[in-house]
């Protein structure tokens, strides 16, 4: 039976961390702006108690909006600023999760909340109240990545964008993809080119990429190939890791393996299961040959983002530290 709402299930998504900040101002007139100014309001100080009503909004989003998830909110901070120029009061707020969706209803909630306990203590004083200009003006984290308002973007939000991680730093990172179809031109390598992008953004060196077809020798020959003429840190081999029949990615390897790092496909499989229960028939695999890290990857290109994002920041760059004998 269809209905005609619903909570988007974000049961698959991954668990990221989430920021948001969401500003608003309230007109309250020059009587009222002088008493608000000076804590002289009749009720009380109303910039306290917004920024307590505030945070009580943020939290209490998913109460007010019938579609809207629960979330247990990291932080949650709210700003308030006397603007002389308009007799008004601008509110800004902050919040920031863990979670599979984003928290811009609850920092939307929070400014609107703030905002009208401000209402509530000056109408006495003057009915002719105006709230103005809530929006959105930054969020971070999840599949867009950072959005800034084009219309609204103060300095200093940028001290609350995430910088990108450079946990690869001056590393030589080589990619292989291992398909038949890729290789023969039939299809675009996404899977290769996500690769790269990530190690890019976290400031790996590509040293060399290749794609091949799904065919044992083709595979030990890139590997030593690159092996003996880049040395690189890190080999990251998309591909060839299923059971079908032209999969023969970890066979060819296992036996060029130095060292066996069994943790590598234990972790790609069960984080990938999060988002899919295939994730188990995946043989991904990493290993030591030389002293370089090879580790395998799906073929998929989204297969691809999720596995790197639960070896990186720390796994990889640890593994390599230690295989290179740094400290």
């Amino acid at each position: 039976m269809d209905n005609n709402f619903k909570m988007i299930d974000v049961g698959n998504k991954q668990i990221t961390k989430r920021l948001a900040i969401a500003k608003g101002k309230i007109l309250v007139g020059k009587e009222a702006f002088d008493l608000i100014k000076n804590k002289k309001l009749p009720k009380g100080d109303a910039l306290i108690l917004a920024e307590i009503a505030g945070i009580n909004g943020a939290k209490l989003a998913y109460q007010m909006l019938t579609l809207c998830h629960p979330l247990g909110l990291d932080m949650v901070k709210i700003i308030t600023k006397l603007n002389d120029d308009e007799y008004a009061i601008e509110c800004f707020c902050i919040a920031s999760t863990h979670a599979k969706t984003g928290i811009e209803m609850e920092v939307l909630a929070g400014v609107n909340n703030a905002l009208l306990t401000i209402w509530d203590l000056s109408k006495m004083i003057n009915p002719n109240l105006k709230i103005a200009d809530v929006e959105l003006i930054l969020k971070t984290g999840g599949k867009s990545g950072v959005w800034k308002n084009p219309n609204y973007c103060p300095d200093w939000i940028n001290d609350y964008i995430p910088t990108k991680p450079h946990a690869l730093k001056d590393r030589n990172v080589a990619i292989i993809t291992m398909s038949d179809r890729a290789s023969a031109g039939i299809y675009d390598d996404k899977s290769g080119e996500n690769i790269k992008n990530i190690m890019l953004e976290n400031g790996a060196i590509i040293c060399a990429k290749e794609i091949i077809p799904d065919n044992p020798d083709d595979i030990k020959q890139s590997i030593e190939n690159i092996i003996n003429t880049y040395a690189p840190h890190l080999i990251i081999c998309t591909g060839g890791t299923g059971v079908a029949q032209r999969d023969f990615t970890p066979e060819t390897l296992m036996p060029m393996f130095d060292k066996i790092i069994p943790g590598i496909g234990e972790i790609l499989r069960t984080d990938g299961a999060k988002f899919t229960p295939l994730s188990w028939s995946s043989r991904a695999i990493g290993g030591i040959i030389g002293k370089t890290l090879v580790i395998t990857l799906p073929g998929n290109p989204k297969a691809v983002i999720e596995g790197l994002s639960a070896l990186l920041p720390d796994l990889l760059p640890h593994l390599i530290r230690i295989i290179k004998g740094e400290k």
